[in-house]
């Protein structure tokens, strides 16, 4: 099994982890990167949540377990946090440098079988908005935030309606709310868990890598 993150080379002499940082119209973005195991595998490619970071115990928990399982990973920190700023930028913002970082992704990794994007909370809605757009195949939402706390009447429901296989990883004390699944989307509600998903990480990603499993995107 390959180990994410160690400094086990590839025949290219490449490190299995690549930071760098990628321009976009909104400043540049940073990636983390795992490399996929072999050509023609999958690419998860992960954003933030609004104030947070890739280092959030749900991302990297899910990190391990999809790479470990053959796939590349990608965590994306947006500008605004590159820049240092914790208050998030506008939503159309935030589209674009996903967009432009997803299509420099796509032409450094040409040999990507697929493409599942994804992401915490803000980032999940980021992916989930720009899914089409960028071509993903599935969509991998933590903690979508179904709505502001204390305010159901102000529902985000619509953005999971992407039209592709999409995967909800809630807790159910989740003040942001729990979706509904529907068509072509899964709700995995986690016991105990609100909205930073940091009682257990583990169960979280075992989660995401199942259902990417029983789609035969893993190898």
């Amino acid at each position: 099994m390959r180990r994410c993150g160690t400094t086990t080379r590839s025949a290219q002499n490449e490190a299995v982890r690549h930071d760098d940082e990628i321009d976009t119209p909104r400043g540049p973005a940073r990636i983390r990167l795992d490399r996929p195991a072999a050509a023609g595998s999958t690419v998860l490619v992960l954003g933030h949540g609004a104030g947070g970071s890739v280092d959030a115990p749900d991302l990297v928990a899910v990190r391990d377990a999809v790479c470990d399982a053959g796939a590349g990973v990608v965590l994306v920190t947006q500008p605004y946090r590159v820049a240092g700023r914790r208050a998030p930028a506008p939503a159309g913002h935030l589209d674009e440098a996903w967009t432009a970082v997803l299509a420099e992704l796509r032409r450094r990794l040409p040999d990507a079988g697929r493409w599942v994007v994804g992401g915490r909370s803000s980032g999940a809605r980021v992916a989930c908005r720009t899914a089409g757009t960028v071509g993903a195949s599935g969509v991998v939402a933590l903690a979508f935030p179904l709505h502001p706390p204390g305010r159901p009447e102000r529902s985000r429901a619509a953005e999971l309606d992407t039209g592709l296989p999409t995967l909800v990883v809630n807790g159910d004390r989740d003040p942001f709310g729990v979706p509904a699944a529907g068509p072509g989307v899964e709700v995995v509600v986690r016991p105990g868990e609100r909205h930073d998903l940091r009682v257990d990480p583990t169960g979280t990603a075992a989660a995401v890598r199942d259902w990417l499993a029983a789609r035969g995107w893993l190898s």
